[in-house]
């Protein structure tokens, strides 16, 4: 694609970058064929190639963001599936981030739409206080069904109270800043980023990584530092949150590395692992030592099946007799091109794995997306429930917090893939499996 900014625009680097990502791009049209909202709504500037023209025009004329460009960003899920089927290598992901701080920093939202967006970057990268709102959002669940009207703020309203848990589980010990030691000689030190809204909805989760680690030989260390990973600001185009909490967890972490050394950070909600690998690029601007910083950061950091299988996990259980429909969350499988991992560790596990239809596809999920574009999300929700559904499995497993909330409540109950590894390996029954045993009967 030819471009023509000027020099000056050029000598920033956020541009610079944009626009070697736009001159990549052949005006193929392949990334249109597996785009969930271009396929859905079947409308060109719903699609990568035409966000890619917006946001082209938008920044290479350096004029403010229109009501019209935001509606189509916004629209993007940043499901990323896009950059997978690009032959072209097209790097959508720092394009299209560029574009939601550019909207952000020029763009007037109307105010219910920029007040909601304020209330999400307030609570859900602070556990105790997105604990509370879910407390509130459970009494105020029921009157969901009476919020009257189509408006966007009445969908949204209904979507955060239909996505509040019946429940929410007590904090767990295991988050706590420490170290948890390895069960027999130590075989290494990892760094365990033990997240925001996934610690409130699952601790579980952070549980059974740290359990199964540990009886693998190694430490676990949860620092005092560390904290949000910054996704949910960075793709709202809120820079500098972003940036405040991803400083935090690089100094948090360098620290560890100067201290007794690590041997890996480990991510078990994919969406935080695609964002804490893309720390380098983040910071490629800033001042020593953070650009060094952050890219050591990036550079060992890994999601937890790729822990696993480099520290060779073995199931110490019996095959269980359950067939698993894996889905593929979009973070992990196209953000961070992991893909037959999860998988294998499942088979190694003595699952049976099953793969649904269209698993390239994204569940709706996508951090804030089923909240503040809830007609599409419940969409692609219904169609990812459908193609699981015909796989005939037990159970859903994925590997993000974001998924999991997002297809709850359908007729297989979902669970973290390091929850079932750890079940199989001498931990306890996850939930779930116990539910669907149940349902089996």
């Amino acid at each position: 694609m030819q471009t023509d900014f000027t020099l000056e625009q050029l000598r920033d680097p956020d541009t610079a970058e944009s626009n070697k990502i736009l001159r990549t791009c052949v005006h193929c049209g392949f990334c249109t064929a597996t785009c969930p909202t271009f396929l859905l709504l079947g409308d060109e500037l719903d699609s990568p190639r035409g966000r890619i023209y917006l946001i082209k025009d938008m920044l290479e004329n350096d004029r403010p963001a229109t009501a019209e460009v935001v509606k189509h960003i916004d629209r993007c899920l940043s499901c990323l599936s896009c950059m997978t089927t690009c032959p072209s290598g097209v790097h959508y992901m720092h394009l299209v981030d560029h574009a939601r701080r550019h909207i952000e920093e020029t763009y007037d939202r109307p105010w219910p739409e920029k007040l909601l967006r304020r209330v999400l970057s307030f609570l859900l990268p602070h556990p105790r206080r997105f604990r509370l709102a879910l407390f509130g959002a459970g009494l105020g669940r029921p009157l969901g069904r009476f919020i009257p009207g189509q408006s966007m703020t009445a969908q949204r309203l209904r979507a955060m109270l239909s996505l509040a848990p019946d429940s929410v589980p007590a904090p767990s010990s295991f988050e706590r800043p420490g170290v948890h030691r390895a069960i027999g000689p130590r075989r290494g030190r990892v760094a365990l980023l033990a997240g925001c809204a996934q610690q409130v909805l699952a601790p579980s989760i952070n549980e059974a990584t740290i359990r199964l680690l540990n009886r693998m030989g190694l430490d676990v260390v949860v620092t005092a530092q560390q904290g949000c990973c910054g996704a949910l600001d960075h793709h709202m185009g809120h820079h500098d949150p972003a940036m405040r909490f991803a400083r935090a967890n690089i100094e948090a972490w360098t620290m560890e590395m100067q201290r007794e050394g690590l041997d890996a950070v480990v991510v078990n909600a994919s969406g935080c692992g695609t964002t804490v690998k893309d720390y380098g690029f983040m910071f490629r601007t800033e001042p020593a030592p953070w650009a060094d910083r952050a890219a050591a950061v990036s550079a060992m950091t890994m999601d937890i099946s790729e822990v696993l299988l480099k520290y060779g996990y073995a199931p110490t259980r019996k095959k269980p007799g359950l067939s698993v429909a894996y889905h593929a969350a979009c973070s992990l499988q196209h953000g961070q091109q992991i893909t037959t991992p999860p998988k294998d560790l499942l088979k190694r596990a003595g699952f049976t794995v099953k793969e649904p239809a269209e698993g390239h596809l994204c569940c709706g999920s996508a951090g804030t997306y089923n909240l503040m574009q809830p007609e599409i999300a419940g969409q692609l929700r219904e169609r990812k429930l459908a193609n699981l559904d015909r796989t005939k499995a037990d159970l859903i497993a994925s590997g993000n917090i974001g998924c999991m909330t997002q297809l709850a409540g359908g007729r297989m109950p979902t669970v973290h893939t390091v929850e079932l590894l750890d079940w199989m390996a001498g931990g306890p029954e996850p939930v779930q499996v116990t539910a669907a045993r149940a349902g089996m009967r």
